[in-house]
This record gives C-alpha cells, sequence and structure tokens, in this order.
C-alpha cells in the first residue's frame, strides 16, 4: 500500500512518477525498497490519469450515500424501502461466507 502512497504524494507534488521517485519517497519514510515492485507499479501508472481516478475514487461514496438521503420524503415507503434493501444485504453476505468456506473444505 505504501508503494501507492508514494505515487500519489508525487502526484500531488506535481512530480513525475517514476522508479527514482517512488524510490526517493519509500527511502526517506523508512521502507525496505522492493525494486520489482516499484517498476511494476510505475509501469502500471504509466497509462493512468491519477487526478482522475483519484476524483471517481473520492465521488463514488458521496454518491452512494447521497442517493437513500434524496428519497427520504415518501414517509413508511421509503422505510420499508431501506428495511428490504437491508435484508437484502445480510442474505448477500450470508451467501458470500457459504462461497467461502467451500474453498477451505
Amino acid at each position: 500500500m505504501e508503494y501507492v502512497y508514494a505515487a500519489m504524494l508525487l502526484h500531488s507534488a506535481e512530480k513525475e512518477i517514476d522508479e527514482d521517485g517512488v524510490n526517493a519517497v519509500l527511502t526517506a519514510a523508512g521502507v525496505d525498497v522492493d525494486g520489482a515492485r516499484v517498476k511494476a507499479l510505475v509501469a502500471s501508472l504509466g497509462s493512468v490519469d491519477i487526478g482522475e481516478a483519484m476524483a471517481t475514487a473520492v465521488a463514488a461514496p458521496v454518491a452512494a450515500s447521497a442517493a437513500p438521503a434524496a428519497s427520504g420524503g415518501g414517509g413508511g415507503e421509503a422505510a420499508a424501502a431501506e428495511e428490504a434493501e437491508a435484508e437484502e444485504e445480510e442474505e448477500d453476505d450470508a451467501a458470500g461466507f457459504e462461497g467461502l468456506g467451500s474453498l477451505f473444505g
């Protein structure tokens, strides 16, 4: 995770995200740097618009939390819909764990 944070720090400082920069940030933070991981990170970020990705990641939780608040005027209907949604989420969580348990016999 610290490798991604190093790239984000370089981006916010408007520096080029290259192997030397990532190595310098990680070394300054006291991290034992793995050169292969740095190379892979820099290569994978070559075609990514980090500013856009960060804006999308920040906006996604805001949009998700704004949707239930916007439907608040329905009184009993809204409460029933929220209750049904909560029950559905609980069922989905349980189903996920059942599938995970089958992996371990």
